[in-house]
């Protein structure tokens, strides 16, 4: 019997060690030598070299200078440690009431829109932290942030255009843009906007 426990024992310690800390420490060594900005969580700096996020994360932006991301159910919207969906379904009071609020407030926010609201503007990703827009999306948004910025909605618009990422060849996907990116090339391409902002509102107070 104590053969057999000091085995299994010998076992354990050998499996942890191997599957717990040296694979781990191999392939985290590998990907920060070959891939150290993938690996390091796809970290987005501003103009003046602070970190803001993560290309790969979604962030809520609040001021009418900036494009919106998609709504987000997790945790209390936009959380990276509660990452999911609402889990409503479409008989849902509280998704209808969600979504007509919603939309009630994009009009009012965005007056030079003709267009009807775009779906994914008021439908939460399975995550909630879905960083993309779809370009019509985006440029749904284009008169508001062209207003508040002082700028012709064409050099917005040309900054949503440069943005613009294809699907990858074979693979397929959306044409889509990102939203932390295309916020931050607002802010290289016009400066920072001297608005009120809400508190609260990242990246750099946004």
């Amino acid at each position: 019997m104590f053969q057999t426990m000091t085995i299994a024992l010998r076992f354990c310690l050998v499996t942890l060690v191997l599957t717990g800390l040296a694979y781990p420490a191999l392939v985290t060594g590998f990907a920060q030598l070959l891939f150290p900005w993938r690996a390091s969580g796809s970290p987005v700096k501003d103009e003046r070299g602070a970190v803001v996020g993560s290309e790969l994360l979604a962030q809520r932006f609040l001021s009418p200078a900036y494009f919106q991301p998609r709504p987000s159910a997790a945790g209390d919207g936009y959380d990276t440690n509660s990452s999911g969906g609402s889990n409503f379904g479409p008989t849902s009071a509280k998704l209808r009431n969600r979504v007509k609020a919603d939309i009630a407030r994009l009009q009012k926010e965005n007056p030079a829109a003709a267009a009807p609201v775009p779906l994914e503007l008021v439908s939460a990703s399975g995550s909630g932290l879905d960083p993309h827009l779809t370009p019509t999306a985006a440029l749904w948004q284009v008169g508001r942030i062209a207003a508040a910025r002082k700028v012709s909605p064409e050099r917005v618009r040309a900054l949503v255009a440069d943005r613009e990422e294809t699907p990858v060849p074979g693979i397929g996907g959306e044409r889509r843009v990102n939203v932390l990116l295309l916020d931050l090339d607002l802010d290289r391409s016009f400066g920072r906007p001297a608005l009120p902002v809400p508190a609260g509102a990242p990246p750099g107070g946004k």
